[in-house]
Formats: C-alpha cells, sequence, structure tokens
C-alpha cells in the first residue's frame, strides 16, 4: 500500500461539534496521527445529540461518530496545571492544532498563538469561530444559515423559512479551513507558526454564489421557490411517475429541452415561442410543468430514466437515504471503526482521487 500523504503529521483537534472535528477527520484519513482533547466531563457536546434509538450514552452518538474517525482520544482540562503539562508534550510534536472556541475561552484555557508558540514555535493554528476573532457571539450552524440568507430563500411560499437538513454552513466552514491550512502547510518555514481563521460567517456568505451575484447585479431578492431554480427551466420541477416514483430534471440548455420533449413525444414544445429559450421556458414554467407532467405520470421511473440517460438528458429519480446506501458507489465512501465493543459506520470526508 502507498504512503498516505499526511502519514507524518501529527494534529491535535481541541475543537468540538461538526467543522473543526470533521478538519481532524479528513487529516486522519489522509494518515496524520490525529490526537482529539476533550474535557474529562464535558466531553463533545455531539455525544449527546442522539436519535430517540440511540439508547447507549456509554457508546459514541452517531452524530460524533460522523466527523471523529481514526483520532486517538484524550480527557484533558486544560485549566488544570498537570494536565495541561500533559498537553504541552504533546504539542511539542504537532504541526497543526485545530480549535473553535469562543472569545476569551483561548486566553482562559492558555491556547492563544502566544501560549502555543512558545512551546512549539512552527505550529499552524486552524481556528473557527462563528462571526470572526473579535466577535463573542455564540454560533450554531442553523444561526448562521438565518443570519446569511440562507432559510430566507430554502423552502416554498407556503413553508416559509426552511433550514438545510445538514450543517451545510458548519461543512462549507471546514473545506475553507482545510483549504487554508493546506496552502499553510504548502508555504510552512521552520520556526514560523502561522494561524488560519475561518469564520461561519464568511464561510456563509461566500457560499452564496449565483443567488449572491444576482442580487449584487440586478437587485433580485432570492424568494421562496422550492427547489426550482430562479435562471433555468425546467430544473428542480418534481414529477410523479406511473409507478409514484419522483423525478426531477436539470435541463441547463435548449438540447437538453429538444431531447427531452423529443422523449415525451411532444417536440412540438420545443417550438413553442413559450418554451424555444431558457428565458422565456423560466417565464412560463408553470405552464411548461402541465404539458411535461401529463406525459411524464403514463411512463414508469426506470423507463424515463433508462431512456434519458442514453440520451444524456439530467434526470434522476429522488432517493431516501435508505436507496442512496442501497448503492455499491455509495457504500465505497462508508468508513467504520470498531470502538469499545461499537461498530460506528460514517461516510468518508475524502472525495478526491489521484488518478494516473
Amino acid at each position: 500500500m502507498s504512503k498516505l500523504p499526511f502519514q507524518d503529521l501529527t494534529v491535535i483537534d481541541l475543537s468540538t461539534v461538526l467543522a473543526g472535528p470533521s478538519v481532524g477527520t479528513f487529516f486522519a484519513e489522509l494518515g496524520a496521527r490525529v490526537i482529539k482533547i476533550e474535557h474529562p466531563v464535558h466531553g463533545d457536546v455531539t455525544n449527546t445529540w442522539r436519535l430517540a434509538s440511540e439508547a447507549q450514552p456509554n457508546q459514541q452518538s452517531a452524530y460524533y461518530a460522523s466527523v471523529n474517525y481514526l483520532k486517538e482520544t484524550l480527557a484533558l482540562d486544560l485549566t488544570n496545571p498537570e494536565h495541561y503539562t500533559l498537553f504541552e508534550d504533546y504539542l511539542l510534536n504537532a504541526d497543526i492544532l485545530i480549535m473553535n472556541f469562543k472569545k476569551g475561552d483561548d486566553q482562559k484555557l492558555k491556547v492563544t498563538p502566544s501560549d502555543l508558540w512558545r512551546i512549539n514555535p512552527s505550529l499552524l493554528i486552524g481556528k473557527i469561530t462563528g462571526f470572526g476573532s473579535d466577535n463573542d457571539r455564540i454560533a450554531y450552524d442553523l444561526i448562521l444559515q438565518a443570519e446569511t440568507g440562507f432559510m430566507s430563500m430554502n423552502g416554498t411560499p407556503e413553508s416559509g423559512p426552511v433550514k438545510m437538513p445538514v450543517a451545510l454552513i458548519d461543512i462549507l466552514a471546514a473545506h475553507q479551513l482545510k483549504e487554508g491550512l493546506l496552502l499553510a502547510l504548502l508555504k510552512r518555514q521552520p520556526s514560523k507558526g502561522q494561524v488560519v481563521s475561518v469564520s461561519l460567517y464568511e464561510a456563509a456568505i461566500c457560499s452564496l454564489a449565483n443567488q449572491a451575484a444576482n442580487y449584487l447585479m440586478v437587485k433580485q431578492v432570492p424568494q421562496r421557490i422550492g427547489s426550482l431554480h430562479p435562471n433555468i427551466a425546467p430544473y428542480g420541477e418534481i414529477f410523479e411517475t406511473l409507478d409514484g416514483q419522483l423525478l426531477t430534471f436539470a435541463i441547463g440548455s435548449d438540447q437538453h429541452f429538444e431531447k427531452l420533449v423529443s422523449y415525451l413525444d411532444q417536440p412540438e414544445l420545443s417550438q413553442d415561442p413559450r418554451f424555444g429559450s431558457n428565458i422565456e421556458r423560466v417565464k412560463n414554467r408553470e405552464v411548461l410543468f402541465k404539458y411535461l407532467a401529463s406525459t411524464i405520470s403514463i411512463r414508469t421511473c426506470a423507463q424515463i430514466t433508462a431512456a434519458l440517460f442514453e440520451l444524456n438528458v439530467p434526470v434522476a429519480k429522488i432517493k431516501t437515504l435508505n436507496e442512496v446506501f442501497a448503492d455499491t458507489k455509495a457504500l465505497s465512501l462508508v468508513k467504520e471503526e470498531h470502538i469499545n465493543g461499537q461498530n460506528t459506520r460514517r461516510v468518508s470526508q475524502i472525495a478526491f482521487k489521484f488518478e494516473a
């Protein structure tokens, strides 16, 4: 087996919840030794975030397991002098330290950059905050989804604002911190540490992408339109097939649209001035939906997907997670770890591959 890229790297993970620990797991999967330090009493709060079916308090919660893989765990109270001395011993040989303390806690725990560099001047420090290093506001993913516009755009006119079903802002911030730390490793110099700081707020704003540009350029304030796309149609409409399955399409070009309506025995729709171009389809998407729904409803899901795959038209069945993980490709991304008699499972933090 080839050597993993970070096999010589040591990471100390002082973070809790999801964003910071997922960065630690990223490095662990790539071979780094990752030491997660948790308070002896309080631990990581996500071990208390359990489904009703998780009745074993002495075992890891599924939430905790999702971002804590291949880590050594130490119970240390950094306000205890003896524990801090042990922490210093680990710090001496560390390359990266990850933390997400609120403002002021780094001073109380003696983990400010000056504290850490006094022990290890080459240390790279990855910090995640909610609203920035100078802001002591408590932040959870939900709060950031609310503050940065994500909730206002998500949902339907009837539902009102809806949060994303995963901690998206945490995940986005984690990716930003990974990128920053990888760059810091590339330009690393002996005895010259570096702080890489990411706030959930800035990670969220930087991820607004086309929705931000729609507002910044033409003052379009995004409305809740369910899974529809504000710039493309049909894109995100949900159709029911003959066998009761749900489908959606991502028709990003006129060529895709022509192939779709030709397969559905409605080629005249591509010549209809209401649907002949994307901008007209966006204007008339409700009428278009009715035309498409009538012919989709007389075909099975398998018939439609098989035919459109052959035509290279973007189509997907809307799957539940039990259907997703029935696929061997999804299962290949599942990582297992046996800990204290418990078989823990989570998806990998690594989606990229190095190909010849």
